[in-house]
């Protein structure tokens, strides 16, 4: 397992659509995931697409930790979930509810501003051993995947942002906010 180096804003790779991955259990694949986990773990991120460490692949990696899903607390049955490695993920959103929250990138170090996204949704992937599944998310959960998903088709969340004027260094954000939005904008880290 290695740490990979993080591609940030402004490198090509990052704007282009990944391609999907023929055989999700390759011995290559799994090599990928293992080196994301460790480089996601060493980055203290919450998740990590392989676009990110210059793979142009549909590879994610992610988790939602118990405090940081009780951090965003606006989502009934909001709870920790486990590392997860997606294969050619897909999102499908459920209902038309959208909220605001902050988010933060390993590729766009030290800054983070307010997002939309969908409140709830659907998405399906294949894992490293083959095995597909279906998931529903809410809350903190649907934001991280939505997040971790755009990176594989060329978005980091700035372009999602509808008010640039919440675009901020995060210590600048952390100093100038009430408590407990610097804690949600420490949460929505990728």
């Amino acid at each position: 397992m290695a740490i990979l180096k993080i591609a940030r804003m402004g490198h090509p790779v990052l704007r282009q659509v990944a391609a999907d991955v023929s055989d999700p259990t390759a011995p290559e694949v799994r090599a990928l995931v293992a080196d994301m986990i460790e480089t996601m773990h060493d980055a203290d991120g919450t998740g990590l697409a392989a676009p990110q460490v210059h793979v142009p692949l549909r590879v994610v990696v992610f988790l939602v930790e118990g405090e940081r899903a009780a951090a965003e607390g606006d989502a009934e049955g909001e709870e920790a979930v486990p590392l997860t490695a997606m294969i050619n993920p897909v999102v499908e959103p459920l209902g038309e509810a959208r909220s605001t929250g902050f988010e933060a990138c390993l590729s766009v170090p030290g800054l983070a501003g307010a997002v939309e996204r969908w409140d709830h949704i659907r998405y399906r992937f294949t894992t490293p051993d083959g095995e597909t599944v279906e998931r529903e998310a809410r809350g903190f959960h649907a934001r991280v995947v939505q997040h971790e998903c755009d990176h594989l088709d060329g978005v980091l969340y700035p372009m999602r942002m509808t008010d640039l004027a919440t675009l901020g260094w995060v210590e600048e954000l952390r100093r100038a906010a009430p408590p407990a939005a610097a804690d949600e904008q420490e949460a929505a880290d990728d």
